[in-house]
């Protein structure tokens, strides 16, 4: 466990690899600073702010029921120095949340945010196996989510049955992009289905393409 700076204020983090170097162009903004190990009394203000996070969420939730908002509650995450207690949620529309940040703010008495996040995001933070068997990659190591198209798909000769391309979010599966470079490569040595080709016995057209043994 160690202390960090992010955009929100000091937090806690916590390291899960061995240190090792990476080139000077990929070091952004994104790579938080460590700035030194978490003392035994942060590490208690963390487990402490943990269960006042479970609170929070199991009330969010009376209210969300109360107020019938049309909502998913995903996580409530209070700030480091518990000043601010933010609210993830999920919705297909935009919610008229007023009401409920009044009661919440009446409730917990400090600054209240509400915060629409889309699936992928909640995905990543509820956790969970791929159809890999795997933890999801989101939550595991991708820092920050690619774009990922039905064209990759076709690229890839994928099957385009919704269930075998889409991921625990109900979107794309992010690993339709992870070799997208090397079958976009094959694709334009390897002729395409339909095409008249030479071969030692003669002419032939392409019925099937196998990219990954071109």
């Amino acid at each position: 466990a160690v202390m960090v700076n992010t955009a929100l204020g000091y937090d806690i983090a916590f390291v899960v690899d061995e240190p090792f170097d990476i080139p000077d162009e990929k070091i952004d903004e994104n790579i938080l600073p460590v700035l030194r190990f978490a003392t035994d009394k942060e590490m208690e203000h963390y487990h402490d702010k943990r269960e006042r996070e479970e609170v929070a969420f199991k009330k969010c939730l009376t209210l969300i029921e109360k107020h019938q908002l049309p909502m998913t509650l995903v996580e409530a995450v209070y700030s480091f120095d518990g000043k601010k207690l933010t609210f993830y949620f999920t919705a297909e529309k935009r919610v008229d949340f007023r009401e409920l940040v009044k009661d919440l703010t009446a409730c917990f008495h400090q600054r209240i945010e509400l915060r629409q996040i889309g699936s992928r995001e909640q995905a990543k933070m509820v956790g969970g196996l791929g159809i890999c068997g795997r933890e999801l990659c989101c939550c595991s190591y991708l820092d920050q989510f690619l774009p990922v198209t039905v064209r990759m798909a076709k690229d890839q000769g994928r099957s385009l049955n919704p269930t075998k391309l889409t991921g625990t979010c109900g979107r794309l599966m992010c690993c339709l992009s992870y070799e997208q470079a090397a079958y976009e490569d094959a694709n334009k040595r390897v002729p395409k289905v339909g095409k008249k080709v030479k071969t030692p016995s003669g002419i032939g057209v392409v019925i099937y393409s196998d990219l990954l043994k071109e």
